[in-house]
């Protein structure tokens, strides 16, 4: 089962990152968190953990809108928010890959046909914020 959508773009780990941010940003999204997991390793692992995973940060992305509507149709469903992204270049990388946790991953845990809507419309905005990305390298 395949459970992100991915692309990879051709940028500096940092640019990528707010390009990133920028592209959610304009599909409606906004950072609730942000961990950053190379800091996290090196401070709680050492240098050599933080080294292994290289740049990665997860943004935790939400639409308020779509939050509301997920909620409304199921309160279960709040442990499945906000969406989590990922930016992450391993040290040897030639490209930053961007992934985005694939909505429809919620309709596999619910019945609900306004969660299967909510997913929908989330899946189409993460589409096109990742889309972006690849056209904002070109």
């Amino acid at each position: 089962m395949t459970y992100t959508l991915t692309t990879a773009v051709g940028l500096p780990w940092a640019e990528a990152l707010e390009r990133t941010r920028d592209a959610l940003s304009a599909q409606g999204f906004g950072i609730l968190t942000e961990i950053n997991v190379r800091s996290t390793f090196e401070a709680k692992l050492g240098v050599e953990a933080a080294d292994a995973v290289g740049d990665y940060v997860i943004l935790g992305a939400c639409n308020p809108a779509l939050a509301s509507r997920a909620l409304a149709a199921e309160p279960e469903i709040g442990a499945l928010l906000p969406c989590n992204v990922v930016v992450r270049r391993g040290r040897d990388a030639e490209a930053t890959t961007i992934e985005a946790i694939d909505p429809q991953t919620m309709v596999q845990l619910s019945d609900a046909p306004s969660v299967k809507e909510v997913a929908d419309d989330a899946g189409t905005r993460l589409r096109k914020a990742l889309a972006d990305l690849g056209e904002a390298v070109r």
